[in-house]
């Protein structure tokens, strides 16, 4: 077990402001007197009882996070964490409607820290950082044309890819198909979260409406063969994050979750951590579990690792340094 948890990994699902660790939020909102009522549980965790309720809890946490600055010190933050628990390579989501409201040239500016503390834990932590610009469904389509503006000025070779997260409940995957094709237009690779409230036909919607390269959980694509075999003629990739969909009640425990079935059936899937604080979970934890839960040994983990490095939506010069890396 201890060699499965210091094998290099890759994790391809991480929302940045969901990294936070929660001691990190604590004293910046200590340090900026903002109250942060109902974001902890009194050990200190994050508190919510449902996914919206960790929606609100996510955004209010976020709230003390002002600054370009703010954001250098949070991408150093995560990226120790990230680098502790063995990853090697990293691609992050963020978004524009928390860094600088949209507006073009503040985003560039929160960019341009970003980059920096990516700069600096690549020299540091031997962890290769790609940001993945996503507009927040449940903001609404208006507001993620603006996203998709900031992501397509930006794009090129830290800014790789272009996607959408928050509630999945909200609206439908074909209102924000402006912003994808925006994106797409400007050479970014597309993924979408899908598949983990609504069911497998949200997952087909994205496919078919997006045209995305990669799906954001997915799962319940399970719940449709006739889907799975379509992901698996596609080359669709899925960013599976387990213990967020045990933790969040999509599933009643690992053993219950459709991971192992994907994979058999021949799906692309990767494992990430989605907001690794929040679900009290680390690669680490997401290897060591898998591996109780369905037998997974050293080889399967390494065969999930070159899956998702050839999934990243970084440049072929990123991805060769990155697969030798893997000893691939």
């Amino acid at each position: 077990m201890e060699q499965i948890r210091a094998l290099p990994k890759i994790e391809l699902h991480l929302h940045l402001e969901g990294a936070a660790p929660p001691g990190f939020i604590r004293s910046m909102g200590k340090q900026k007197s903002i109250r942060l009522d109902g974001v902890f549980n009194p050990d200190g965790s994050y508190a919510f009882r449902d996914f919206p309720h960790f929606l609100r809890t996510y955004e209010a946490a976020t709230s003390v996070l002002k600054t370009p600055e703010d954001y250098r010190r949070l991408t150093l933050a995560v990226l120790e964490e990230s680098a502790a628990n063995g990853v090697v390579y990293s691609e992050c989501f963020i978004s524009p409607d928390f860094c600088g409201g949209g507006e073009l040239n503040a985003w560039r500016e929160y960019l341009d820290a970003m980059r920096e503390a990516s700069d600096e834990a690549g020299k540091s932590l031997g962890i290769t950082l790609r940001g993945v610009v996503t507009c927040v469904r449940h903001f609404g389509p208006d507001q993620a044309k603006r996203t998709a503006l900031c992501a397509a000025e930006t794009a090129g070779d830290w800014i790789v890819g272009f996607g959408m997260g928050g509630d999945e409940n909200r609206g439908s995957q074909k209102d924000f198909a402006y912003s994808f094709d925006m994106a797409r237009e400007a050479g970014l690779a597309l993924t979408t979260h899908a598949g983990e409230w609504r069911g497998a036909r949200e997952v087909e919607d994205a496919v078919r409406d997006l045209r995305v390269q990669r799906i954001g959980h997915g799962v319940r694509a399970i719940e449709d063969l006739r889907l799975v075999d379509n992901l698996v003629e596609k080359g669709i990739v899925l960013e599976v994050c387990p213990g967020s969909n045990v933790t969040l009640g999509v599933y009643p425990n690992l053993a219950a979750h459709p991971i192992e079935k994907l994979r058999e059936r021949g799906v692309k899937v990767t494992v990430s951590t989605d907001d690794p604080p929040f679900f009290h979970t680390s690669m680490a934890d997401e290897y060591e579990n898998l591996a109780r839960a369905f037998r997974w040994d050293a080889a399967r983990f390494a065969e999930i690792a070159r899956t998702s490095a050839e999934a990243a939506f970084c440049d072929e010069t990123t991805r060769a340094a990155v697969l030798k890396r893997l000893g691939a």
